[in-house]
C-alpha cells in the first residue's frame, strides 16, 4: 500500500489532473492508494492575495480574485466530468465554498483585522477544491473513491500558520477513519498542508506542507511506499534551470536529501523525511508527466543503497538565492567565552535564520534570507563591533556521502571554481555538505563549473538518470 502525493502542477489543468487519474488507477492495479494532493498550481498564491486584500478592506480585489479561484475549478470540472448528475452535484460544493470563502473575505473586512488564523482559513480551500474535482472526476469514470476531509484526522496544535500534528490523536483517527477504506478498496482522496485544531479550527502545516501530510499519513498507515509526484524526474544533481545537463538522481540515503531540502532544493519539503526515516519508508520522487521514469529512492536500505558507489561522492548541488551576508568583526570575541550566545540571541530576538556561517578568533561571517533582514538586526549587531554587509548573494552547497572523509574532494571543488569569487566558505557540520557563498551574477558559472567536474563522467551512470523529457 501506498501513500500518492501530486504537487500542484499535477492537478493543476484538466490534462495534468486526468494523468494523475492514469497514474492512480495503475497504482490501483497493486494496491489501494491513499491519495494526497495539493492546491492546484497558483491558487494558494492567489488565496494568499485575497487573505490580504481582505484584511485591507479590498474587497473588489478580493472578490474578483475569489470568482477567478471558483471559475478555475468549474472549468476543471466542465473538462472533465460527463455525468450531468454529478456534474451537478459537485458544482454544488464547489458553489458551497466559493460562497464560504465570499463570507470570509466579508468577516475579515468587517473585523478590520487579518489573523494568521483567517490567514490558514484562506489558504485551506485551493486544497478543498482540488481534492472534491479530484475526488468527483475519479468517481465519473468508474473507480470506488471516497473524499475525506482532511481536518477530521489531521488533528493539530493552534499555532496557526506553522501547526504540528498531535501524533498519537492522528494515528488513531487514521486508523479508524481511512484504513477501514483502503482495506474495503476503495480509493481515498484527501488533502494536503491542512489539518484542524481539536476544536475544529482549521489550520496549515505551512508551504510545502503537503509533502509532509504525505508522509505523516504514510508512517500512521505504516505504508511501504511514500510517492512524491511532481514535474521533474526526481531529485536533481541541480536545478535543471540552471545547468540543462542536470540529471536525475536515482538512489539517495535520507540524510542528504534532508541536507538538500534545507539548503534550498525544492523537490521536497525539509520535514518530509522525519516521518519516513522514524518508520523506515522509501520515499520516491516521480514525474507526473513522464510516469515511466524511474525517478529517485530515497531510503536508507542497504541492498538498494548497494552497489551505488560513484566517483567523487557528491550527489547534488543546491543553490539558494536572495540572501545577504553579514560580517561581523569585533576584538572581543578573542579568547572570550559567552561571545557567541550574546551574537546569536539577537538573530533569536529579531527571529532571523542563520543560512550558513564561518568564524575566525575576531570576525563571524553568516547569510540570512534577504527577507528577513532589517535595520533593527543590524544596529543590534552593531553594539558587537563592525559589521559588513552585502546584498545579492547566493549560497551554493556541494552534498554528498562523507564528504568530509573523502580526500581530493574538496580540491575538486574549488579547482573548479578558479574563476568564481567566493565571498565566504564553510564546512557543513554534517559530513555531507560543503557550503559557499557568490555574487548571484556568478551562481550559473559556478553550478555549471561544478556539475561538469562531478556529473559528466562515464562512472556516473549508475546512480545517474537523463531526464525523461530530454531523450
Amino acid at each position: 500500500m501506498a501513500v500518492m502525493k501530486f504537487g500542484g502542477t499535477s492537478v493543476g489543468t484538466a490534462k495534468a489532473m486526468q494523468q494523475a487519474i492514469s497514474i492512480v488507477a495503475r497504482e490501483k492495479e497493486n494496491a489501494v492508494p491513499l491519495v494526497v494532493l495539493s492546491a492546484c498550481s497558483g491558487i494558494t498564491n492567489k488565496l494568499v492575495r485575497i487573505a490580504d486584500a481582505a484584511g485591507r478592506s479590498n474587497l473588489d480585489e478580493a472578490t474578483a480574485l475569489a470568482a477567478e479561484v471558483k471559475r478555475h475549478h468549474v472549468e476543471l470540472v466542465d473538462e472533465l466530468i460527463k455525468s450531468d448528475a454529478l456534474k451537478k452535484d459537485v458544482s454544488a460544493r464547489i458553489e458551497l465554498l466559493g460562497g464560504r470563502l465570499e463570507m470570509l473575505i466579508k468577516g475579515v473586512d468587517i473585523v478590520g483585522e487579518l489573523t494568521e488564523r483567517s490567514r490558514d482559513m484562506f489558504c485551506s480551500f485551493g486544497e478543498l477544491l482540488s481534492t472534491t474535482v479530484f475526488a468527483a472526476a475519479m468517481k465519473d469514470q468508474g473507480y470506488k473513491v471516497e473524499w475525506i476531509d482532511v481536518r477530521t484526522v489531521m488533528i493539530t496544535d493552534d499555532n496557526f500558520g506553522f501547526a504540528r500534528p498531535l501524533n498519537d490523536q492522528c494515528e488513531e483517527n487514521v486508523k479508524r477513519i481511512i484504513s477501514p477504506l483502503l482495506q474495503q478498496g476503495t480509493v481515498v482522496v484527501t488533502q494536503g498542508y491542512i489539518g484542524a485544531t481539536r476544536d475544529g479550527r482549521t489550520t496549515t502545516l505551512g508551504r510545502g506542507g503537503s509533502d509532509f501530510s504525505a508522509a505523516l499519513l504514510g508512517a500512521w498507515l505504516n505504508d511501504n511506499a511514500i510517492q512524491i509526484w511532481t514535474d521533474v524526474d526526481g531529485v536533481m544533481t541541480c536545478d535543471p534551470r540552471l545547468v540543462p545537463e542536470a540529471r536525475s538522481i536515482r538512489v539517495m540515503t535520507f540524510s542528504e536529501a534532508a541536507e538538500l531540502a534545507y539548503l534550498g532544493a525544492k523537490v521536497l519539503h525539509p520535514d518530509t523525511i522525519a516521518p519516513a526515516v522514524q518508520k523506515n519508508i522509501p520515499v520516491y520522487v516521480l514525474n507526473s508527466v513522464h510516469p515511466d521514469a524511474k525517478g529517485t529512492i530515497i531510503t536508507n536500505d542497504p541492498e538498494r543503497l548497494s552497489g551505488m558507489s560513484y566517483d567523487g561522492l557528491v550527489k547534488s548541488i543546491a543553490v539558494k538565492k536572495g540572501q545577504c551576508l553579514i560580517n561581523v568583526r569585533s576584538n572581543r570575541m578573542f579568547g572570550r567565552h559567552g561571545f557567541m550566545l550574546e551574537l546569536f540571541d539577537i538573530f533569536a530576538r529579531y527571529s532571523v535564520s542563520v543560512e550558513m556561517i564561518s568564524t575566525s578568533e575576531v570576525s563571524v561571517s553568516l547569510t540570512v534570507d534577504e527577507r528577513s533582514f532589517s535595520d533593527e538586526l543590524i544596529q543590534g549587531l552593531k553594539n558587537f563591533g563592525e559589521v559588513e554587509i552585502e546584498h545579492g548573494v547566493a549560497t551554493i552547497s556541494v552534498v554528498g556521502d562523507n564528504l568530509r572523509m573523502s580526500r581530493g574532494v574538496a580540491g575538486r571543488i574549488f579547482s573548479a571554481l578558479k574563476d568564481v569569487n567566493l565571498r565566504m566558505i564553510s564546512q557543513g557540520a554534517s559530513e555531507i555538505n560543503v557550503g559557499f557563498v557568490v555574487e548571484e551574477p556568478e551562481v550559473v558559472t559556478a553550478v555549471n563549473n561544478l556539475h561538469r567536474e562531478f556529473f559528466s563522467g562515464p562512472q556516473n551512470r549508475g546512480i545517474f538518470e537523463i531526464p525523461a523529457g530530454s531523450r
